[in-house]
């Protein structure tokens, strides 16, 4: 029986426990280990229990806060045996992700005060930032909403041709230009369009070059300064895709991007083909910035809104 109440559709659970098998297995199978031969959580299991952590990709200040809270619970209990830490690293899991994504999104719904409701989406290549973006107008297209795709990431042909294929297969309106077009006039005209189309969400695609984050920080600031001349407070969402099979690599993608612009949301996307699960646990701890959607899975329906409770369930599920 699940610890936490469901929340997902019974399908979308099966789905993220298919998508975090390779994570919980890799954890677990890590975590037997390092309680073999233990009746109770003591100071050699706790440690034991840091390196688990660690080298799933929690991160290390996120292990030391997750170490410090399950050494509190121990001191008041002296003989809590090993058999409950499985529960117990769930709970100061759960606890420590609700500090951060207290006001998660329970659905693919957006804010009805803004319209439209522009999203600005960042990430370097690669992580599967085209694609999230494709599944996302699918959702909100799939809830009634209004449509509109931006092809502001002008430096690869690439990300245009991709972008107008979701476009294509998600029968959504897309603005674009030719490659090396200045993005920020990319995004003048994306949002133009939606404000005399009477849109309801906007999906901006930006460029993903980290090589000289001076001019990331200011393409990123030019593009938000255009879009802000059509709708005064846009972008309104500033998402950040992290691909969660580089592991650590992910700490530090997120690092410079909050850097460079303030991120308000995170996807962390590819968790299906990894045993690296763990860093969204950390990224979402260290960065205080709420993880929105995750990917766990190359289908169109498998880009899910992100669960802390539904996550940690099946991330620990025996």
């Amino acid at each position: 029986m699940s610890l936490f109440k469901n929340i997902f559709s019974k399908d979308k659970k099966e789905t993220l426990d298919k998508g975090l098998e390779k994570s919980k297995s890799s954890f677990l199978g890590k975590l037997s280990k390092a309680v073999a031969g233990k009746s109770k959580v003591d100071d050699e299991v706790l440690d034991n229990l840091e390196e688990v952590l660690v080298t799933s990709d929690v991160g290390v200040n996120t292990t030391l806060k997750i170490i410090e809270r399950i050494e509190a619970r121990v001191a008041k209990d002296k003989y809590l045996g090993t058999e409950e830490l499985n529960k117990i690293l769930r709970e100061e899991i759960a606890g420590l992700l609700s500090e951060t994504n207290s006001g998660e999104a329970k659905d693919f719904g957006i804010p009805t005060n803004n319209k439209p409701h522009v999203i600005m989406v960042v990430g370097v290549n690669g992580v599967g930032k085209t694609t999230t973006i494709g599944k996302l107008a699918y959702q909100f297209k799939k809830q009634g909403k209004k449509v509109v795709l931006g092809a502001a990431d002008t430096f690869r042909a690439a990300a245009i041709d991709q972008l107008q294929v979701w476009a294509e297969r998600v029968d959504i309106p897309i603005i674009k230009q030719k490659m090396g077009s200045d993005p920020a006039s990319v995004a003048f005209d994306t949002l133009n369009s939606a404000v005399a189309e009477n849109a309801d969400v906007v999906l901006v695609d930006t460029a993903g070059r980290l090589h000289n984050k001076i001019n990331l920080m200011n393409e990123l600031s030019k593009i938000k300064r255009v879009m802000q001349k059509v709708v005064p407070d846009a972008p309104h969402d500033v998402l950040l895709v992290l691909d969660g099979s580089t592991g650590q690599n992910a700490f530090e993608q997120a690092k410079q991007f909050t850097k460079a612009t303030e991120v308000s949301s995170l996807a962390v996307t590819k968790l299906d083909g990894t045993a690296k699960g763990g860093v969204v646990i950390g990224i979402s701890d260290q960065f205080k910035i709420p993880v929105k959607y995750i990917g766990v899975g190359e289908g169109i329906e498998d880009l899910q809104v992100f669960n802390k409770y539904e996550f940690v369930d099946s991330f620990f599920k025996i």
